[in-house]
């Protein structure tokens, strides 16, 4: 009976851990598309964005939902998909003249 006890247990740590990489991929993705906005950028297609939000949250998966292994890639990619689409550029980086607005000048 401790052994039944203990793999439950530890089954169930390992799936809150990966739960909260899931967790963590996510708020990312969140960010990184409200960075991308607010600098101008382009964000690429919203079905990606939101097809990776509706994959994590929706109980249809490529494997059970304790193993979070197929939604941490599906965000992973999306998060792909949405810097890719920024350019080379890293975030928070000064545009170069020739793509400057003129609201650009004037930020602080």
């Amino acid at each position: 009976m401790e052994t039944t006890t203990l793999v439950l247990v530890v089954a169930a740590v390992l799936a809150a851990l990966v739960l909260a990489g899931a967790v963590a991929v996510l708020v990312r993705l969140v960010r990184t598309r409200r960075e991308l906005a607010r600098a101008g950028l382009p964000t690429g297609p919203r079905w990606i964005f939101w097809g990776a939000v509706l994959y994590l949250v929706l109980p249809a998966d490529l494997l059970p939902d304790p193993v979070y292994l197929d939604d941490i890639g599906v965000l992973l990619l999306a998060l792909r998909s949405l810097r890719g689409s920024a350019g080379t550029r890293p975030l928070g980086a000064t545009p170069p003249p020739s793509e400057r607005r003129p609201a650009d000048d004037y930020a602080p």
